[in-house]
């Protein structure tokens, strides 16, 4: 046995065995090596705390919710369990989601990340195993006279020297303080994040492009409305161009109902710009380039249910992933206590080296040609500056920091529901109002023009009336649309769309 002491603080306790290999010196050093293998086992032992799910107040219902529950202890399930392809009633919007899922370049650079960090944790693993590795030499030597000196028969010559063999080695770290299996823990944990990131970033994906599908639609609904808009005000201007000719209107009248016409006309090229802004961008999310888009129902027939069940709320720490991706990082960060705690204590470490070497080929694995090594070395930390230390707060601190990231994660998905919830509430209601605007207008329209066919009223009142209507039917769009996605932001923020 050799003890070392280094001035740099480190101490070196190493166990050698060597010299020639013998079947009864090969079973003992097999013993040895079990034995010292099957007590770290026993002994070893993983520092640093066991991860616990830290406390949340969760409340019992939503902000804003819908739906009765079907009885006060049975919830009615959540809308959010059902699969993405229920929820849209569109067949084309269906497909676009699937072929988004199939080609969009996020969801598939998640997905690399997955296997990078499986890759990851393989890397890891593999330093609680012994490592071994063999090979082998040869080599050759001719002297010179002058160098060689005599040979055995006192003879002055060349005398040539060759020699070798094959010869393996291993080594291992044994892992009494957890030090590799908390690190294992800690890449499994940051592959599950990847894992709910990927989920996270499917439910987006699924979000996005029901979303830019319904603004597309209603950009194609506020395009159709402004065409028939022209259309109806071009006739109305030949008409009071004839009126105006025959003395029943006057210049100021044709003026006015032009300036209805040209305000029309100035609208469309900028819807047409915005549907190819939104086609453009919806080619992307479908991992195409930039083009056209087709079409399903429109706008207004797309479904609205009027009762949403939306379960209760601790559900959220199952069904959203990235409440899940947030508590996997937690879990990591907790691992890396225990990794950091294990620098404090001795690393106990195994190394072995056997071959043969000769320089005939036919006595390379006979007795004397054989050789191996053994030993053992523990090293423990004395002086490093504080950096062992510093290092565990620093791994403390961390995890504090994920503890907050996730309870604040919690109250962020809380939120995003209850927003969703109101949203969808009024934006129904406001829909509703609207359409009820719209046939107001429609009727105001109407009899002005009776009053002004009869001579009882000025243009400027057809004018006014008119314009109102139209604007009154652009903002009834906008509200289907609002309505339409903001049921997917509800069904998104309960944590739908990534099944």
């Amino acid at each position: 046995m050799m003890v070392k002491l280094f001035r740099f603080g480190e101490v070196h306790i190493m166990i050698k065995l060597q010299g020639h290999i013998t079947n009864d010196l090969v079973r003992k050093a097999g013993r040895v090596v079990l034995s010292i293998s099957l007590f770290g086992s026993l002994v070893g032992c993983n520092v640093g705390p066991n991860y616990k799910r830290p406390l949340a107040d969760i409340p019992a219902g939503y902000r804003g919710k819908l739906a009765p529950e079907i009885a006060e202890s049975i919830p009615a399930p959540s809308f959010a369990d059902e699969q993405w392809a229920s929820i849209f009633k569109d067949a084309v919007l269906e497909r676009l989601v699937k072929e988004a899922l199939t080609n969009n370049l996020d969801l598939r650079i998640a997905a690399q990340r997955i296997l990078e960090a499986r890759a990851e944790v393989g890397v890891v693993r593999s330093q609680q195993f012994p490592t071994v590795s063999g090979g082998g030499n040869y080599s050759a030597e001719q002297l010179p006279p002058p160098l060689a000196g005599k040979n055995s028969d006192g003879r002055t010559g060349n005398r040539f020297f060759n020699g070798g063999g094959p010869s393996a080695s291993a080594a291992w770290n044994l892992d009494f303080w957890g030090l590799y299996r908390r690190q294992t823990e800690a890449a499994r944990a940051e592959m599950l994040a990847s894992t709910w990131g990927q989920r996270a970033t499917q439910t987006a994906l699924v979000q996005d492009v029901a979303v830019s599908y319904f603004d597309l639609r209603s950009l194609d609904s506020q395009l159709e409305i402004t065409r028939s808009t022209i259309e109806a005000r071009e006739n109305s201007v030949k008409l009071i161009q004839a009126l105006q000719k025959g003395g029943a209107a006057s210049l100021e009248d044709l003026r006015q109902a032009e300036e209805l016409l040209h305000a029309a006309q100035a609208n469309f090229p900028e819807l047409r710009r915005q549907i190819a802004v939104r086609e453009n961008a919806l080619s992307i999310l479908l991992g195409h380039n930039p083009g056209s888009i087709q079409r399903g129902l429109s706008i207004a027939e797309q479904p609205h249910p009027e009762q949403v069940p939306v379960g209760i709320p601790s559900e959220l720490l199952e069904r959203r992933p990235d409440v899940q991706e947030a508590e996997q990082r937690l879990v990591a960060a907790n691992a890396r206590i225990g990794v950091a705690r294990a620098q404090f204590f001795p690393q106990i470490s195994l190394t072995s080296l056997g071959g043969a070497a000769s320089n005939q080929l036919n006595s390379i694995f006979k007795g004397p040609a054989t050789y191996w090594y053994a030993a053992g070395s523990i090293t423990q930390p004395i002086f490093d500056g504080g950096r062992i230390r510093s290092n565990y707060r620093l791994s403390q601190s961390q995890e504090q920091e994920m503890v907050l990231t996730y309870q604040r994660t919690i109250l962020n998905a809380l939120r995003d529901v209850s927003d969703s919830l109101v949203a969808y509430s009024e934006t129904r209601e406001h829909r509703e109002r609207q359409a009820e605007q719209v046939e107001s207008a429609a009727d105001a329209v109407r009899l002005a023009k009776l009053r002004y066919s009869g001579g009882n009223s000025s243009y400027l009142e057809v004018l006014t009336t008119d314009t109102d209507l139209y604007s009154a039917q652009l903002q009834l769009v906008q509200a289907q649309e609002r309505e339409a996605s903001s049921l997917v932001e509800l069904y998104a923020a309960l944590g739908g769309g990534w099944r």
